[in-house]
């Protein structure tokens, strides 16, 4: 792991005013030192197809790049249906592929997530979770982050004005560094002696 920390920023929608995507921007500007975010936009990603997975598009081969670069992993979903948005499984799928060469293998990841509902994406969260069994990421298990009520939360320029929710991103992004530093170590899991 390099000196400088770099993180990987995934939201999980293509809409511009999402409120993902400002949750995204706002960990952008809560980061301890040290520490960079860079985002990726999944726009441009094409459906995946089996067919092409040896050749991969352009903008699927960038995004591998990005993820292996990356230090670790933040991924910042909506929920929809109860789930994950098809757009992000899509990318994931994508950055899996092909078998054996999947970008994702024993990366470091958390998530969070911003919904106008009062559940906190927590569903499409907990969903999340489960693709990463696979994958072989390894996610960050606390604080979690979900954020109900998004629109009482960030202001009409998509900007969080919300102090709880701001200091919980600061310990998901410290607690990301960390855990990160402890799967390099391979401290991982194991009991801290009493």
């Amino acid at each position: 792991m390099a000196e400088h920390f770099r993180i990987l920023g995934i939201a999980g929608s293509l809409r511009k005013d999402s409120y993902n995507r400002a949750a995204l921007r706002a960990a952008a500007q809560l980061l301890p030192e040290g520490v960079t975010l860079e985002i990726f936009d999944l726009d441009g990603i094409p459906p995946y197809n089996q067919d092409e997975e040896a050749h991969p598009p352009a903008r699927v081969a960038e995004f591998k790049a990005r993820i292996r670069a990356a230090d670790a992993i933040l991924f910042v979903t909506p929920e929809y249906n109860y789930s994950i948005p098809g757009v992000l499984k899509n990318a994931i799928d994508w950055a899996s592929r092909p078998y054996g060469d999947s970008a994702w293998d024993g990366k470091p990841v958390a998530v969070m997530g911003a919904t106008v509902g009062q559940m906190g994406t927590s569903r499409a969260q907990y969903h999340l979770r489960q693709v990463f069994v696979f994958t072989n990421m390894h996610p960050l298990n606390q604080p979690e982050v979900m954020i109900a009520d998004a629109a009482r939360r960030f202001d009409e320029r998509g900007n969080l004005t919300d102090d709880k929710t701001k200091e919980l991103i600061r310990q998901l992004l410290a607690g990301l560094v960390a855990w990160s530093r402890r799967l390099e170590k391979g401290t991982a899991g194991r009991a801290t002696p009493a």
